[in-house]
C-alpha cells in the first residue's frame, strides 16, 4: 500500500481566521456556509462537464450511423461528415476540459465535509405502538402473576439489611423492576396493619432502593437489569446531598404507609361495626337500641315480661303513640305479634 498520497495533506479550517469584531461563532457558520457553496458549484460544473462530453459522444454515434446509411446520397454525406468533425473537435474539447476539472478537483484542500464520507447510515428507533400498549386490565394481570411467582423472592429481598447482599441476591433474581417496588410497598403496609413497625421501616428502605434503580434507569433510559450495580456503586460511596435524599425519600415513604394503615384500619372497623349492626338487626331492620327510646313504662313492661302490664301502659298512651312505639318494637325485634292480625289489635 502506498501512503505516500498522505504525506502533503492540507486540511482547510473554517476555524482558521477569526476577527475580534465579528461574532466568532457567526463568523465560522458563514465561512463553512460559503465554503459549501463554492464546493456546490465547483460540482455543478463537473457534472456540467460530464453531461455535455456525453451528449457530444451521442451525437457523434448517431452522426457516424446515418453516414453509413446515406452513402449514396453525396450531398447529404458531406453534411453529416462536417457534423462529424466538429463533434470530434467538440468531444476532444470537452476530455481536455473534464481532464483540468480533475486535475484542479485533486489540488483542492481536503476539509471537514470532504476528509470522509459514511460507510453506510442506519436508526433503529425502538417505539412502542399504542397497539402493543397494555391495557390496565393487562397491567393488574401482570402484576398479579409476577407477586404470586416471586413473593417468596420478594419478601427475602425485603428483610436484607446490608447493601452487598441485596445487590448479590438481585444478581441471583430477576425482580429489578415496577412490580417488586409495588409488592413492597403493600407488605409494608400490612406490617404497619400488624403494628410490626421495625419490620416496616426494613421493608421500605428496601422499597427506596428499588425506586432509586428505577429511577436511574429511566434517567439513563436502559434496561433496571442493567444498571443496579451502578446504583449500589454510588450509593456505597454517596456524598451528603444523594444520602439525604435517599433518607426523606425514606421518611416520606414510612408517612405514606403510615396514612394508608390508617385509612385500612379505620374503613375494617367500620365494616365490623356495620358487620356487628347487621347481625343485631330485628325481623323489621331496626336495631334492638331503640329499646332506650321507649318510655320508661314501657322499658319496665319488657324488663319485666308482663305482656298484661305492656296492654295496660299501651291503653294509657294516645294511638297514635302507641301505634309507633308498638311497630318500632315488632321491626327491633323486642316484641314478636303471634300472628298479624293479633300485631294489628296490640296496637290499637
Amino acid at each position: 500500500i502506498d501512503y505516500s498520497v498522505w504525506d502533503h495533506i492540507y486540511v482547510s479550517d473554517d476555524e482558521d481566521v477569526t476577527s475580534p469584531f465579528v461574532d466568532t461563532p457567526s463568523l465560522f457558520r458563514m465561512r463553512h456556509r460559503a465554503r459549501l457553496e463554492r464546493m456546490a458549484e465547483f460540482q455543478q460544473r463537473g457534472d456540467d462537464l460530464e453531461t455535455n462530453f456525453a451528449e457530444c459522444k451521442r451525437m457523434l454515434e448517431e452522426g457516424r450511423s446515418r453516414g453509413e446509411e446515406d452513402e449514396e446520397r453525396d450531398a447529404e454525406l458531406k453534411k453529416v461528415q462536417a457534423v462529424a468533425e466538429k463533434l470530434k473537435e467538440d468531444l476532444k474539447s470537452f476530455e481536455k476540459l473534464i481532464t483540468e476539472y480533475r486535475q484542479e478537483e485533486k489540488k483542492l484542500p481536503w476539509n471537514v465535509d470532504t476528509l470522509s464520507k459514511e460507510g453506510f447510515s442506519k436508526s433503529v428507533l425502538n417505539i412502542q405502538t399504542a397497539a402493543d400498549e397494555e391495557t390496565e386490565e393487562e397491567k393488574v394481570e401482570k402484576h398479579k402473576t409476577f407477586v404470586e411467582k416471586y413473593a417468596k423472592e420478594i419478601r427475602h429481598f425485603g428483610m436484607l439489611r446490608r447493601w452487598d447482599d441485596s445487590q448479590k441476591f438481585l444478581s441471583d433474581n430477576h425482580l429489578v423492576c415496577e412490580e417488586t417496588a409495588n409488592c413492597l410497598v403493600v407488605v409494608c403496609v400490612d406490617f404497619e396493619v400488624d403494628e410490626k413497625h421495625a419490620l416496616m421501616e426494613q421493608v421500605a428502605h428496601q422499597a427506596i432502593v428499588m425506586k432509586f434503580i428505577l429511577d436511574l434507569a429511566q434517567t439513563l433510559k436502559v434496561d433496571p437489569r442493567g444498571c443496579f450495580r451502578q446504583f449500589f456503586s454510588k450509593i456505597k460511596t454517596a456524598d451528603r446531598p444523594y444520602q439525604d435524599a435517599f433518607d426523606r425519600e425514606l421518611d416520606s415513604l414510612k408517612e405514606r404507609v403510615r396514612g394508608c394503615a390508617r385509612v385500612r384500619m379505620e374503613i375494617a372497623m367500620k365494616e365490623l361495626e356495620e358487620e356487628d349492626r347487621r347481625a343485631r338487626l330485628g325481623p323489621g331492620g331496626l336495631d334492638p337500641e331503640v329499646y332506650q327510646s321507649l318510655p320508661k313504662e314501657m322499658q319496665k313492661c319488657f324488663d319485666t315480661k308482663n305482656a298484661e302490664m305492656l296492654q295496660e301502659v299501651m291503653n294509657r298512651l294516645h294511638p297514635e303513640e302507641a301505634k309507633f312505639h308498638l311497630r318500632r318494637c315488632v321491626d327491633s325485634g323486642l316484641w314478636v305479634p303471634e300472628s298479624g292480625g293479633d300485631e294489628e289489635t296490640d296496637g290499637e
